[in-house]
């Protein structure tokens, strides 16, 4: 078969006939399914109901290791266990972590809200002070952290990403600009393609001098246990906050997690580490904020999972859960697109999103097409700064959620919609 790019007129008006047949013929089932978000499914949750009962009105003890009462007031920074398997999780000292909340998002919107009315460590003042104040943002990237930083009031940068992570050249340029005040990363099976950073790009980012003395790093490590073959290969990342304490540097660093897709995404953990001075001044403003955090729950945690072995071995039984859905996405991503020259994809080790590329000028009409077929994709542009890609090509796939039995049909709208986008541009 020819590329399309390589057909005459004549032969693309016969492929398209062709495939708005086959387009129809989907259309026709009724399908209703949304593969718009990474969620995690219904039998990914059963894999955490045991949890529900390791504590209740029976149980004997309500005391953590150190003997407070975890039903009461206090402890903001978490209760020791679980500081110390969210040191595992982020290999960080158990000292300098802080377990809040449930949403590593709700974590980065904290520090932002903290930073522009208060002001952070080592700075000269609140940002909101800093009226041209700047956030780089590595994209395609993760929407939900773009609207946070548009919603404080920053210029957002887009920051290209290559096969082992941002652009660090643009990068280090540009924080020689003292209104650029931080940039936001998900360093490992990145949202949404999957890449993982490299370890000269950790290291670059440890060693970086930025012009702004409250310059941070929002290192997002969401899916750094997420893994989709547990027996094949996988990628590690080094520990940013240990290398850049190694050069000095360690207060520009927040790394965040959470159990949001490991538990319950309403009834997780989020933690953030950091260095000795930025702990300080997170648990001091938590004590304004929340001098009770759920500690029931941190327990629960810890008692289900104990250690860094036991969320791992949970994690291989969620791989064996949603590995097929990738395999199902790539299986028909390969068989419909591969030879018409109009579209790539990653292929992802872990994480929990397919980024396809689509012919550029495309991506919107795809989605359109899929929405009338009776499926919802996340918005084309969504991945970029302000939700405008450039090239109008990158589209997310999110098949988690999905009953493994539809994807194949929903596969097939997707592809057959990004072929007749296609041909509708190359016919003009």
């Amino acid at each position: 078969m020819k590329k399309y790019s390589e057909m005459t007129p004549e032969e693309l008006i016969e492929e398209k006939s062709l495939i708005e047949k086959r387009y129809e013929e989907k259309k026709s089932l009724g399908l209703k399914l949304d593969i718009s978000r990474g969620k995690p499914c219904p039998e990914q949750l059963n894999l955490s109901l045991p949890m529900l009962d390791l504590i209740n009105s029976e149980t004997e003890s309500f005391k953590c290791e150190n003997g407070f009462d975890i039903r009461n007031y206090g402890l903001v920074e978490g209760i020791p266990e679980v500081r110390r398997l969210f040191g595992e999780i982020l290999d960080a000292p158990m000292e300098n972590v802080i377990v809040t909340g449930n949403s590593s998002l709700n974590l980065f919107y904290d520090l932002i809200a903290h930073a522009m009315c208060h002001g952070l460590p080592g700075g000269k003042s609140p940002w909101c002070e800093c009226k041209e104040r700047k956030l780089l943002c590595p994209a395609p990237g993760y929407d939900r952290h773009f609207a946070v930083g548009e919603l404080f009031g920053f210029e957002l940068i887009t920051i290209p990403m290559n096969s082992d992570g941002p652009d660090m050249d643009m990068v280090e340029e540009l924080i020689k600009d003292e209104t650029v005040k931080g940039i936001i990363c998900v360093p490992k099976y990145s949202n949404p393609q999957g890449i993982s950073y490299s370890a000269e790009v950790v290291e670059r980012f440890a060693k970086l001098s930025p012009a702004a003395a409250d310059f941070r790093i929002f290192w997002d490590n969401a899916y750094t246990v997420h893994h989709l073959d547990f027996n094949g290969e996988t990628d590690e990342i080094p520990s940013l906050l240990r290398l850049a304490e190694e050069n000095g540097k360690g207060d520009m660093v927040y790394m965040l997690a959470s159990t949001s897709k490991i538990t319950f995404p309403t009834a997780g953990l989020a933690a953030v580490a950091s260095s000795t001075a930025n702990t300080a001044d997170i648990k001091k403003i938590l004590s304004f904020q929340n001098i009770g955090p759920d500690k029931i729950n941190q327990l629960r945690h810890v008692l289900f999972f104990k250690n860094l072995d036991g969320v791992l071995n949970h994690m291989k039984k969620q791989a064996d859960v949603i590995r097929p859905k990738f395999d199902t996405v790539l299986a028909v991503l390969k068989a419909e697109l591969s030879e018409s020259g109009i579209a790539g994809w990653n292929v992802p080790k872990g994480g929990y999103f397919v980024s396809a590329e689509l012919m550029e000028g495309t991506a919107k009409r795809t989605v359109a097409l899929c929405k009338e077929a009776g499926l919802v994709l996340t918005g084309a542009g969504a991945v970029y700064p302000y939700g405008k890609d450039p090239k109008d090509s990158i589209l997310r796939i999110a098949p988690t959620f999905a009953p493994v039995s539809e994807l194949p049909d929903a596969m097939e709208i997707f592809c057959l919609s990004a072929k007749l986008a296609a041909i509708e541009k190359l016919l003009g």
